[in-house]
């Protein structure tokens, strides 16, 4: 009776165990939960680059702020105080009547240049902190123009109420710490320091520098400015066209420069080669909507900002991402070629071993990121490509006992990693080529599936 027991217990454990082994079936199950548990560590490997590109920003921060961080000009500008009225009515308690009181209140008004010519030369070169790099450069610019006779009566206001003696020059600028000369405006050849005003704004402010009264000679008629100043600074340099004509001639020795903000430069006149770039600007008043006058408060202008940015182009950690992107798809056609031999050829694969192949297609990743930090995109690459597909393909061979499946195995893989590689690389149809590249193994593995008998479950 006993016996009787334990065959009828085994026999349903033994019938469950054989379904497992031989059903297709209880195949796909089994390499379905297994890409779904490797996706776990892809999206730990997805964070890890995602950290790494943060760090590399953190480094570049840091390089920049000990050298000298993006340079913004916002000038020079005419600064004019001048009087306005107000009238108050006043009891006066004795006679019980109200007495007019006019009380004065002293504005100012912010006048722009008329013309304004900035001629930048920028030496470049590249800072590294670590395995890290970040542009830097030293910028001399040049500033010259002129202003017009002050006139206000267009907002109204009178020429006898302008306190002439009192009127200034500003200029508003970003990197205070990078400037590396004295600053000074020359007015019809006369020399004005600036003096910092401390601003307790937004940091997002720019800092303002001030000179001394000027006169009331120099105002009344049309003047002529010039002024130089050398940075130290990164990333990138901008203007705000403040001229009623306002141009702008960069030359460096920067071959990668991205010319940004709201106005291109020349097209006919770029010149882009390896040693280095010369471009200009050309901006006029009916070009940006703003104005050459305002009363009270000087506006913020920044959006109408345009000019160049120095940046080194390093998009490893970017393209790591779009890679690790595919590492889903990588994982599931990698397994579908060997849930197809396995179930084509009757060939016994272990869950085991579908798990250590999915985790060795997962240190693909890892390997490219940290090769990556020491070596270009392409090298990085190559070297976690070929590693993986070896490791794979040996492995295959232990596993498949033939030569020719290992074989095919490797040169999928290949071809899997060099599709990969190349929708990478492609920006505008990386969309078509990845869809004509997946129908067409969506193709290959209807064609060669149609042999299997899916009844046999």
């Amino acid at each position: 009776m006993e016996n009787n027991e334990n065959k009828n217990t085994a026999q349903p454990t033994n019938k469950f165990g054989h379904w497992l082994k031989t059903s297709i079936t209880a195949r796909m199950i089994i390499v379905g939960v297994l890409i779904m548990v490797l996706l776990i560590p892809l999206t730990y490997v997805n964070i890890l680059i995602e950290e790494r590109s943060y760090r590399q920003q953190d480094v570049v921060r840091e390089i920049n702020t000990k050298w000298g961080n993006d340079v913004i000009i916002y000038g020079p500008i005419l600064k004019v105080p001048y009087k306005t009225y107000t009238e108050i009515s006043k009891l006066n308690e004795k006679t019980k009547s109200y007495i007019k009181e006019t009380k004065t209140h002293i504005n100012y008004a912010y006048i722009f240049p008329e013309e304004l010519t900035t001629d930048a030369n920028v030496n470049s070169k590249s800072l590294y902190l670590g395995n890290f790099e970040s542009a830097v450069f030293t910028a001399n610019i040049q500033l010259n123009g002129r202003f017009n006779t002050v006139d206000l009566s267009t907002k109204g206001i009178k020429s006898k109420d302008i306190i002439w003696d009192k009127a200034t020059m500003l200029f508003k600028t970003t990197n205070l710490k990078g400037i590396k000369t004295e600053m000074a405006i020359q007015l019809n050849g006369n020399n004005y320091p600036f003096e910092t005003n401390f601003n307790e704004n937004s940091p997002h402010q720019l800092d303002e520098l001030e000179t001394n009264f000027i006169g009331k000679s120099l105002l009344q008629n049309t003047f002529k400015f010039n002024m130089n100043v050398t940075y130290d600074g990164s990333e990138q340099i901008k203007l705000i066209p403040v001229g009623k004509t306002t141009t702008m001639t960069m030359e460096s020795n920067w071959a990668d420069p991205g010319f940004i903000g709201n106005y291109s430069p020349n097209d006919e006149t770029r010149s882009i080669t390896e040693d280095g770039f010369k471009v200009d600007w050309k901006v006029l008043s009916v070009n940006r909507a703003f104005s050459q006058q305002y009363l009270k408060k000087l506006p913020n202008l920044h959006q109408f900002a345009f000019g160049t940015k120095f940046v080194v182009l390093v998009d490893e950690y970017q393209k790591s991402e779009r890679s690790a992107k595919y590492g889903f798809l990588v994982i599931g056609l990698t397994f579908l070629l060997f849930f197809l031999i396995q179930t084509l050829s009757k060939i016994n694969i272990h869950p085991f071993q579908y798990l250590m192949i999915g985790i060795a297609l997962i240190m693909f990743y890892t390997l490219l990121v940290s090769i990556s930090e020491h070596s270009n995109f392409l090298k990085a690459y190559l070297i976690a490509g070929v590693s993986v597909v070896l490791l794979i393909t040996l492995y295959s061979k232990s596993i498949l006992k033939t030569l020719k499946f290992p074989i095919f195995i490797g040169l999928s893989l290949t071809a899997l990693y060099a599709f990969i590689y190349v929708i990478i690389q492609l920006e505008n149809y990386a969309l078509l080529v990845g869809s004509i590249g997946l129908f067409i193994i969506l193709a290959i593995v209807m064609f060669v599936s149609r042999k299997i008998d899916w009844n046999n479950g």
